[in-house]
């Protein structure tokens, strides 16, 4: 065989592991797509029913103590994002957002105070991942300045969202869950395949807080 002959077989060997690469790719664009479609037509009708029944939430507390009253979620919207990806029009994101509020009546303020760091922690974690809006205070010792306790003034009002992100070259599809029943943040993946009406079905049980297998 003479050397043009083994350039031949190799670039004919380099083009075939080549073209199995883009029918993978392609095979898992087009899979995560399609589950991005049925994920944006779920959270795109899902709203026109959890705003009349604006769903409770499980008790709420900053620091684990002082528990926020009865709460309810409202004002329910999706939103669905397009990018460019291999020269064509791709779901970016879907994301569905709400507001949590008091049961009965306007927020109120209440306030929590820390003084140790895993408390400071979970308390800043926990602001933080519903944007409550807040104001921290110091008390520190009158003579010798030192820092005694950290208070946090704090609406009883929250924000709550579920954030879903693919990646089509992976075929798989992220979830980011932002203060569903609870004031913290949820992350996890699952293959786009996955991504069914039923695993659907459950993430709204999760919202609304019933039993759920999502997590």
């Amino acid at each position: 065989m003479s050397f043009l002959q083994q350039l031949k077989q190799q670039a004919r060997s380099l083009q075939s592991q080549q073209d199995e690469c883009r029918q993978s790719l392609d095979a898992n664009v087009q899979v995560t797509e399609l589950a991005c479609r049925r994920v944006a037509d779920y959270l795109g009708e899902l709203p026109r029913q959890l705003n009349v029944i604006e769903p409770a939430v499980v008790p709420l507390s900053l620091d684990g103590r002082a528990h926020w009253p009865p709460m309810k979620q409202v004002e329910f919207r999706s939103d669905v994002r397009k990018k460019r990806f291999m020269d064509r029009e791709v779901i970016d994101y879907v994301a569905l957002g709400w507001r949590v509020v008091p049961a009965q009546g306007s927020p109120v303020m209440m306030t929590v105070g820390v003084n140790f760091p895993p408390d400071l922690e979970r308390v800043e974690r926990r602001l933080s991942a519903g944007h409550v809006p807040h104001q921290r205070r110091e008390q520190r010792h009158p003579q010798t300045n030192r820092l005694q306790m950290l208070f946090f003034d704090h609406e009883t009002v929250a924000k709550a969202s579920v954030l879903v992100t693919p990646d089509h070259e992976a075929g798989t599809v992220a979830f980011r869950l932002g203060c569903v029943q609870g004031l913290d943040i949820v992350t996890t993946t699952y293959p786009a395949a996955a991504a069914t009406t039923e695993l659907m079905d459950e993430l709204a049980r999760l919202i609304v807080g019933q039993p759920s297998r999502f997590v």
